[in-house]
């Protein structure tokens, strides 16, 4: 089911906002604190939209009002839904800072009327079997197809921050592409997309998460590649 129709006006301002905003971001290196822009209640015809991920989708290192989910909702002026499911230190298999996985997330988040249902990562999964890894994959993406029968199911694999990633993320990448295409969802690539390699200002001082900007540059690269 594709996503309702679009305010091209309103989008075009929102857009203008966000390049000037990220602009200033890039320009001090993730330490901007700009106000976030303010949530839009959905509209009754909203496009729902469950995300499952780890920090990089959580605001780690800035706040959850600047993940790019949070992000994505408020540039979408209540024309699409989304619900940030997303947990700093867990993955498929990785269980994060409060005890969640990728699989008992999206047991908890899928909804009948989702329209799609959003997977990101996760490099916290570096290290894994890969069988298991694999397992826990086909395992979250099954209840994810039970849970909400009519949703897009999408797989977004680790993104990497130079073009020459460790063998332990390009396997991660392997196990969750390979997963995808058994269960029948669709794959992002972010490390095929070069996503971060050669840009500046979009990752924080951790080296690890995205700043601001970065946060606002998975905002759109999301939108693009879910065809938001």
């Amino acid at each position: 089911m594709a996503p309702p129709p679009r305010f091209p006006f309103a989008r075009a301002a929102f857009a203008l906002t966000a390049v000037a905003l990220t602009g200033a971001a890039c320009a001090t290196a993730g330490l901007w604190r700009a106000p976030a822009p303010a949530a839009v209640p959905p509209r009754a015809d909203a496009f729902h939209v469950v995300v499952v991920g780890d920090s990089l989708s959580t605001g780690y290192g800035t706040s959850p009002d600047f993940a790019w989910p949070t992000l994505l909702s408020a540039e979408e002026m209540g024309r699409v839904n989304v619900v940030n499911s997303s947990e700093n230190g867990d993955g498929f298999l990785a269980v994060g800072d409060d005890n969640g996985t990728f699989v008992s997330h999206v047991a908890e988040a899928a909804r009948p009327d989702a329209q799609m249902v959003v997977f990101f990562g996760s490099e916290n999964d570096m290290g894994a079997d890969d069988s298991e890894l694999g397992a826990a994959v086909d395992e979250a993406l099954q209840t994810a197809r039970t849970s909400s029968p009519k949703a897009r199911l999408v797989v977004v694999g680790p993104p990497s921050y130079t073009a020459d990633p460790e063998p332990e993320r390009v396997a991660v990448h392997d196990t969750l592409e390979a997963a995808a295409a058994r269960e029948g969802a669709d794959f992002v690539d972010p490390i095929a997309q070069e996503w971060f390699v050669g840009l500046d200002g979009l990752v924080g001082p951790d080296g690890v998460h995205p700043s601001v900007a970065g946060q606002y540059y998975l905002r759109d690269e999301m939108a693009r590649a879910l065809g938001l």
